[in-house]
């Protein structure tokens, strides 16, 4: 990773590596580095899918994380071991490289396949202590496969250090193309069939580097991938039984019908007595729901598709809370942001509206709905449908709208990982979307009661600080919240609610039996009637909230973060504070899961890598202090701390991009395949030309890229806003031509560094990649937990200065050493 591997995911076409290739420089050697890179990447991203997949994707970051130390080991390993070092820095040992390229492309298989028979399961933590011997199992099978493709790349760089150009662009190219393929590939199929066909692609690259038996061995493992995909059963990821598809079809008659992918999303359809979808049906609603198929993405979130062909099976809509919009009066025009299942469609027809607008996240969800449950759904995304962010469909538009509609429901209430970024309920997200309600529209948000209040309650003081901010004055008269009995609906209208309005929702309310949380005017004992809590504590949160002179007092001593949310920290769903820990893990039964599952799990992971990273460091040094007696024969710090400062530097700066992209882009793939495809396309051409052109290779190359980072750091969100309204193909094309002017010096500083060692202490090449390697695993987690704290914008400054840091350990003509 980082400079050696750079990003947890890369997005490249493939170029071609360089047009004069130093004669000195074999072909093959590029070639097999190229083809090894596109496997690793390849293989990396879709273990990311695979275990979104089969248990959760927070337990899939938290594994990747782990496993791409071995990258960081094989530098380790190469350092200690003389056996495994070349015995000349200008003999390239290509059978060596073809023999760790074969040991890459088996392992990759048969890494997937044993991990996929561990009976490992999170949720089993808690009674289950043979989990956490499984979870090292899983990062030792995990890590083997990067280990070999770290060997292979530093014994190249070891060999060749005066090459270092060549093939730091030939690992570069390679991986941004195996990024950009993955996405082709699991556009046609599954993730354990692109797993095998990478593996093949691998033992394709030690076929042409590799002596004969390494040639035979290689034939006998495609041909043995070619044989696995003859047995999808053997394959296919084995799923946890807690996720909510594997629990539905649990249920007698529940019936699986169809599975589809994409490089982001895997849906399933199905049947099951589970799939009874009406979010906070009133009680008084005793008939039955007409017939509703399941819809689950990566076995996960589970939604439904209503049968919509019988319009009297649909009179239970008029019992939902997020009917109360509609009763309220004339919805014209409405714009239902991520409406999934399509309930809300099926809604506003209902209610005869006729410009009906949707914007779905998940372009998967559009397809399936559209092409294959068409007559159950009476084509709900017939007309009026487009993919992508709610808000970045909207700032490119200047409609207004009589309801904007956010559902927050599934079948089932689920909560989010907390570390996950959420755009849509930042204070700009708010802003933007009542700037586009008409002046009587409304905006109405629905989601799931999940105790104890934290969502309702951030998600109401984002919407407060917005109106504020806007300059919406009187916010007590705009706002006003229903509660049922399994979940809670927040509406808001730039406009007072005239005294009609809120003698509506007085009789919606009591009718259906759903009790009032905040309405203008309301006294205490209109709330808390019919759905008794013991304290009452919506109304009496709602309102320290909406009053300007209790809320920071509240937020302060509230025990979870409720806090407005913005878009430089988007981190909606974190809800943890380090002071209250102890009390909220009491709150929560004791149970330490939850800590984990809303965020913790990352300085978890970190501290396990951190200390992984500080012994596989430590390891060559204490080694050469016993074989050296002299104290100045020992290498210098210099080298090895430039080697981790552009380690940091280089992922500080990567994922603040992706993370700041995925707002214009509106989607975390797409975000990711441009802001890499930019920097990768950059930092090749960027290394190969500094092979070419020496001055390229100056110390200042460090200073001037410090100044560029930190000017870019203050230029993205307004590039940012700019390309928002675009088109996305323009979009994507802006973004390349934006940022790879930034790529281009990226690529120069680690290829110098290797060929400055290389001329004085080749033997510290290996030790330099562990360094790097080691910091490159550290600086995603870092980055992450530090946006929580400041923001990406300052994630990037440092980024810049670690970079300047790396510039200070150089001497003044440029040398390391």
């Amino acid at each position: 990773m980082g400079n050696q591997l750079p990003g947890m995911m890369k997005y490249l076409t493939i170029p071609s590596l360089c047009a004069r290739v130093n004669s000195m420089m074999p072909k093959k050697l590029l070639a097999g580095i190229f083809l090894f890179s596109f496997s690793a990447l390849s293989y990396q991203i879709a273990l990311t899918r695979v275990f979104s997949i089969s248990l959760w994707y927070h337990f899939a970051f938290m594994v990747i994380s782990i496993a791409m130390l071995g990258i960081g080991v094989s530098g380790t390993v190469l350092s200690l071991s003389q056996r495994l070092k070349t015995p000349s820095r200008h003999e390239l040992t290509l059978a060596r490289i073809g023999i760790y390229g074969l040991f890459l492309g088996a392992s990759i298989t048969v890494s997937y396949l044993l991990s996929n028979l561990l009976p490992f399961d999170p949720v089993r933590l808690s009674w289950d202590r043979v989990q956490l011997l499984y979870i090292c199992l899983y990062y030792l099978l995990l890590s083997t496969p990067f280990f070999f493709f770290g060997l292979s790349v530093s014994t190249a760089l070891s060999s060749s250090s005066e090459r270092a150009g060549f093939l730091y662009g030939a690992d570069l190219l390679g991986a941004g193309a195996g990024s950009i393929s993955f996405l082709y590939f699991m556009s046609i199929t599954s993730p354990e069939v692109v797993i095998l066909l990478v593996s093949s692609i691998a033992l394709g690259g030690a076929f042409l580097i590799g002596g004969r038996k390494t040639k035979v061995c290689s034939i006998i493992f495609i041909a043995c991938n070619i044989f696995l995909l003859l047995m999808p059963h053997l394959i296919s990821p084995r799923m946890s039984p807690y996720k909510g598809l594997q629990l539905a079809l649990r249920y007698p008659g529940a019936e699986h019908i169809k599975t589809y992918h994409s490089p982001f999303s895997q849906i399933d359809v199905f049947r099951s007595p589970a799939v009874r979808f009406a979010p906070g049906l009133s009680l008084k609603y005793l008939e039955p729901l007409p017939e509703q198929l399941g819809i689950s993405v990566d076995g996960g979130e589970v939604n439904a598709v209503t049968r919509a062909d019988n319009r009297e099976s649909l009179g239970f809509l008029e019992f939902l809370p997020s009917a109360l919009p509609y009763e309220l009066g004339r919805r014209e025009s409405v714009l239902i942001l991520d409406p999934r299942g399509g309930l809300e469609v099926l809604l506003a027809r209902h209610y005869g509206t006729q410009g009906i607008f949707k914007v779905e996240s998940n372009p998967l969800v559009i397809k399936v709905i559209r092409d294959d449950l068409r007559d159950i759904s009476q084509g709900i995304y017939d007309d009026n449908t487009w993919q992508g962010l709610g808000r970045s469909w909207l700032k490119a538009r200047d409609r207004k709208f009589d309801l904007i509609d956010i559902p927050l429901t599934g079948t089932s209430p689920s909560g989010s990982f907390g570390i996950a970024e959420d755009y849509r309920f930042t204070v700009e997200s708010f802003k933007e979307y009542l700037s586009h309600l008409t002046k009587n529209g409304m905006l109405s948000v629905h989601l799931y009661i999940l105790p104890p209040p934290r969502i309702e309650l951030r998600l109401l003081s984002t919407l407060v600080t917005a109106m504020e901010e806007m300059g919406i004055k009187e916010i007590e008269g705009k706002i006003i919240a229903i509660r049922s009995w399994g979940s809670i609906g927040i509406m808001a209208k730039v406009e007072p609610f005239t005294r009609e309005e809120i003698d509506a929702v007085r009789k919606f309310s009591r009718e259906k039996r759903f009790d009032l949380v905040l309405l203008p005017g309301i006294r205490e004992d209109e709330t808390n009637i019919y759905l008794k809590t013991a304290s009452n504590e919506y109304a009496a949160a709602f309102m320290s909230i909406l009053d300007p002179g209790r809320r920071a007092s509240f937020h302060r001593d509230y025990l979870f973060d409720i806090t407005p949310v913005r878009d430089e920290s988007p981190f909606f769903h974190y809800f943890l504070r380090l002071k209250n820990l102890r009390n909220i893990y009491e709150v929560m039964g004791g149970k330490w899961q939850y800590l984990i599952e809303e965020g913790y799990l990352l300085p978890v992971v970190f501290v396990q890598v951190l200390l992984l990273s500080i012994v596989f460091i430590l390891l060559p040094a204490f080694s050469k202090r016993r074989k050296n007696d002299n104290p100045s024969n020992l290498p210098s710090l210099p080298p090895l701390l430039y080697f981790a400062f552009l380690g940091l530097g280089f992922m500080f700066v990567e994922i603040s991009l992706i993370q700041k992209m995925i707002l214009p882009l509106e989607n975390p793939s797409y975000a990711v395949a441009a802001v890499l495809t930019s920097v990768l396309i950059g930092s090749g051409v960027g290394s190969l030309l500094s092979s070419r052109f020496s001055p390229l290779r100056s110390r200042f190359t460090l200073l001037a890229l410090t100044l560029l980072i930190a000017a870019y750091s203050l230029l993205v969100p307004l590039f940012s806003d700019f390309i928002a309204p675009q088109p996305l193909l323009r979009k994507v094309a802006l973004g390349f031509a934006f940022l790879i002017p930034l790529g281009l010096p990226m690529g120069i500083p680690f290829p110098m560094g290797i060929r400055n060692l290389g001329e004085k202490t080749p033997e510290l090449i290996p030790w330099a990649w562990a360094v790097n390697g080691c910091a490159s695993v550290l600086a995603p987690l870092l980055t992450i937990m530090l946006a929580m704290a400041v923001g990406f914008q300052a994630v990037m400054w440092l980024g810049a200065g670690a970079y300047f840091l790396a510039f200070l350990t150089c001497h003044k003509e440029g040398r390391l050493v």
